[in-house]
């Protein structure tokens, strides 16, 4: 009983210090803030926060694989809602873009972009966690598309691929310039998917019987 109350006050210390540090760490940035102002912010002590994460280091790394922006479950969602490709797609788009675009998941791309220039691992277990799911999930759905017989100009992988550039290209943006770059509006993220359709041949795809489309 006393080993099962203290995984469970270790498991609610360790929630509050990565809230807190993840809150600090949006707000000054990583090197701004010190273990000092987390524990502050947090509560408990120094030496919680070296015996749940190590370091410094640790502690960003339990921030950013947590709330790591994969669009797996995303995409998932929108396209077991949808029998038309085309329809799918439209509402995908705005979908990933609200997903990618939060301030907070921008503000920690920012911190992965740092990290990695002189973290190789990091960085390679960064994009495994996110940017591969996201895309083979979305090749997923060219595949099965692809086996139901709808026609497409170019193979599932390639077509996921563009497709997420059209979106992640501006996260990558928004993170670099710190906002200077002004977000594309919902009107220019529309006229992308419909040219992107039209590229791949999409544009007046028919409908997959595998999947029910969602009443209006």
């Amino acid at each position: 009983m006393n080993y099962e109350f203290e995984c469970d006050r270790l498991d609610r210390r360790r929630r509050a210090i990565v809230d807190a540090a993840r809150a600090l760490f949006i707000e000054q940035g990583y090197e701004r803030t010190t273990l000092g102002q987390i524990v502050d912010r947090a509560g408990g002590s120094l030496a919680t926060v070296y015996k749940l994460f190590g370091n410094k280091e640790g502690l960003l790394d339990a921030v950013v694989f947590e709330k790591a922006a994969s669009g797996e479950c995303v995409i998932r969602e929108v396209a077991a809602r949808h029998r038309s490709p085309p329809a799918m797609l439209r509402e995908l788009a705005g979908a990933l873009y609200e997903r990618f675009l939060e301030p907070d998941d921008v503000a920690l791309v920012r911190m992965v972009i740092a990290r990695s220039i002189d973290d190789v691992d990091f960085a390679r277990r960064f994009f495994e966690t996110t940017a591969m799911h996201t895309r083979k999930a979305l090749e997923d759905v060219f595949v099965e598309w692809a086996d139901a017989g709808v026609a497409m100009s170019g193979p599932p992988e390639v077509l996921s691929e563009i497709f997420l550039g059209l979106i992640i290209s501006d996260l990558q943006n928004d993170a670099i310039s710190h906002g200077v770059m002004a977000r594309p509006g919902a009107e220019r993220i529309a006229e992308r998917t419909e040219f992107f359709l039209r590229g791949a041949g999409l544009d007046d795809a028919r409908e997959n019987p595998g999947r029910a489309e969602t009443p209006a």
